[in-house]
């Protein structure tokens, strides 16, 4: 059965200042990319579904479990 909510992530400030230096740059390979999008959007503030965050990156959901 799928799990439903994302496992709770929290970053400190110097890993979420790094993965979103990381998305930003032209030379980061889109797979590191899209993790580092979808592990910034994991530890947001208002904990988002697996769900919602494949919805949002345009993937499965499995992908984000």
């Amino acid at each position: 059965m799928p799990v439903p909510l994302a496992h709770p992530v929290s970053l400190t400030s110097d890993d979420h200042a790094r993965l979103a230096s990381l998305v930003r740059a032209h030379s980061t390979p889109q797979a590191l990319s899209f993790r580092c999008q979808g592990l910034l959007r994991l530890a947001a503030p208002d904990h988002p579904s697996n769900g919602q965050v494949a919805t949002e990156l345009a993937c499965e959901r499995h992908m984000v479990s």
